[in-house]
Formats: C-alpha cells, sequence, structure tokens
C-alpha cells in the first residue's frame, strides 16, 4: 500500500537539462507525461515545474542550485529513489505551503463538492491526493457521508469541517490523516472504524481535554489517545467502532459491540496486555437509529471497564453511557 503524499529532498544541483532527462523523460517514458509551469509561483529563489501524466497523476518539483524538492501521486523517478522522504511539517514552511496550493487547487478542480470544506480538505489531503488512495477516500466522504448513516453529506462533512476547523490536530496531520488509508480497494468499513478516532478526539476537547494521539506503552503497543486537562488529569483511551449489525454475522446490536470489544480485550488485544489502566471508548455512531436505542435500553457491559458507550450524530449531539470508573468528564454521560 502507497502512503500517503511526502516530499523528497534530493540535494545537489539541479537544472533544465538535468531534469528533462532525469525527471520527465522516465516519466514520459512510463505513463506519458506534460511538462510544463507550475499554477502557483514558486517560493523565492527557486524554479519549479508541474508534470501532468496521461493517467491522471500528477508531480511538482521545485529546485534551486544545490537542492530540490519532488511531491506527486505518480511512480517516483529513479534519480530520486534513494533521496530522503519528508512531511509537510517537516519541509521548509514555504515549499509546503506552495506545494499545498497547487494540490488544493487540483483537488478543487476534481472534486467540486469539497470547496465548502477547506478544513477538511487540507487536513486529508495527503491521503485525498495519494497515490493509491486518491479515489477510495474521497467516495467514502462523497458516497458514504464520512461512516455516518440516517444523515446528507453536506451535513456529515460540516460537522467535521467545523471540528477540523479547531486546529486541535494540525501538529498531528500526518499520522491521522493517514489513518483513513491509501488504498485503491475501497473499504468503508476500515474507514468509518479510522473516524471513530475523530469522533472521540472530538468529544474530549468538547469536554475541556487536550488530546495527544498515539501515545507508546510498555507492551509494545500504541494506545489511541492520553487526554489532559488541569482538573482531571490524564487518561489513556483506547477506541473501537463496531459494525451495525447488519453489516456482521451476529444478530442483534448488543452482541455487535460486545463482539467488537472483545478483540480489544482478549488474550491478544492491547487492553489485555496493557494490564489497566485505559478507558475503552465504544463508537456506535454507526448504527441507525433503531440498532442505537436498542443498545441504549440495555445498556450492556463490553467486558472492559473502565469504557464509553457512545453514539455521535452531525449536529453535535452525543449520548451514551460508561461502564466502571470513568477517568474523564463527560457531561452527557447517563
Amino acid at each position: 500500500m502507497a502512503r500517503p503524499l511526502r516530499f523528497r529532498y534530493a540535494p545537489g544541483h539541479w537544472d533544465e537539462a538535468r531534469i528533462a532527462r532525469d525527471i520527465f523523460q522516465s516519466l514520459d517514458a512510463n505513463l506519458g507525461a506534460e511538462m510544463g509551469a507550475p499554477w502557483y509561483t514558486p517560493p523565492e529563489g527557486y524554479e519549479a515545474r508541474r508534470f501532468d501524466m496521461d493517467n491522471g497523476d500528477t508531480a511538482l518539483f521545485a529546485w534551486t542550485d544545490d537542492h530540490a524538492y519532488w511531491i506527486g501521486n505518480t511512480e517516483t523517478p529513479s534519480a530520486l529513489w534513494r533521496t530522503d522522504k519528508e512531511g509537510f511539517d517537516e519541509a521548509p514552511f514555504e515549499i509546503s505551503r506552495w506545494a499545498q496550493r497547487e494540490l488544493i487547487s487540483e483537488l478543487f478542480d476534481e472534486s467540486p463538492w469539497l470547496k465548502p470544506y477547506p478544513h477538511l480538505s487540507w487536513f486529508f489531503l495527503p491521503v485525498f491526493l495519494s497515490k493509491d488512495g486518491r479515489e477510495t477516500t474521497r467516495a467514502f466522504f462523497h458516497d458514504h457521508s464520512a461512516g455516518l448513516p440516517d444523515t446528507t453529506r453536506d451535513e456529515a462533512l460540516a460537522f467535521y469541517e467545523s471540528f477540523f476547523a479547531t486546529g486541535v490536530l494540525d501538529e498531528y496531520r500526518e499520522v491521522m490523516a493517514g489513518k483513513l488509508g491509501t488504498s485503491e480497494y475501497f473499504d468503508p468499513i476500515r474507514m468509518a472504524a479510522a473516524m471513530g478516532e475523530f469522533d472521540v478526539a472530538y468529544l474530549l476537547t468538547e469536554a475541556g481535554y487536550d488530546i495527544t494521539p498515539e501515545i507508546e506503552v510498555a507492551t509494545g503497543h500504541s494506545i489511541d489517545f492520553r487526554a489532559e486537562n488541569t482538573k482531571a488529569g490524564g487518561a489513556l483511551i483506547e477506541v473501537t467502532r463496531p459494525l451495525p449489525p447488519n453489516r456482521r454475522s451476529v444478530s442483534n446490536p448488543v452482541a455487535a459491540i460486545r463482539d467488537t470489544a472483545q478483540t480489544k480485550t482478549n488474550g491478544q488485544g492491547q487492553l489485555a496486555e496493557h494490564g489497566g489502566g485505559v478507558t475503552l471508548f465504544v463508537d456506535c455512531s454507526s448504527f441507525p437509529d433503531d440498532d442505537w436505542a436498542a443498545i441504549m435500553g440495555e445498556q450492556p457491559d463490553v467486558r472492559h471497564r473502565p469504557a464509553v458507550v457512545f453514539r455521535l450524530r452531525p449536529s453535535g449531539h452525543v449520548e451514551g453511557y460508561s461502564k466502571g470508573s470513568v477517568p474523564v468528564d463527560l457531561p452527557w454521560l447517563s
């Protein structure tokens, strides 16, 4: 599976002749390519070219006398194979800003329905324009309302747009956006599970907690979040998102949430090996109204404590229940 979009840093002298020989000719021979001026002026001190391939791939190349930056959702020319990779936050600010202006414009040109959601588009840009995942990731938001049932695409995207506009996850964009995946094989189940982490991030920040994703623990696992505030201290949070019964082999919604939670708590799961101290958040936002009503009516145990079972709607309304002594203060819990 290809990774999210990243730069390649290529030291050494670059000029038009070398770019034509080592970059353009390689792309043109394998894919069919056009080389032209970029849509936006590159940073001061840099020259730049844009490469558009016959199959819809795109690449950008900016250079000075002693180094260059490449980024693209296409095959990498062999002249760049041994170069170092850099994320959008690792590359120089001016280069990163220029490349993202180019790529955002391309994204909006190809998918104009994303224009009303600039923060969401920016956050997921590394996967929305990834080599293998650019069609599947956009289809998840366009056709599946980001995994939220009983709602419209615009309602779902407007909700996530407002959350990403807060900037609370900007620092962690590369790792968090990458959770959506960059596979050419469409897997809405896995993508919906990834969105569960954003749902929990929303709930924790709304409750006044600072969050840090991907906390490494002594067992060698990573726990999804650490949540901290001055009043309650810190807590480790793991997230799971069960499939509704109509998408599973189980017969009812209660069995669905217990079955999914068990994958985290059995002998091979993160929570079993961690040995306590982690709160499990069970995100039932994929459940339609009737199934969720059945869960709230019974409020079943999920074989782990402390646990929070919840369902989030694109209006921001959330309801749920807890089991055990939950170390985070969530005022909506029953």
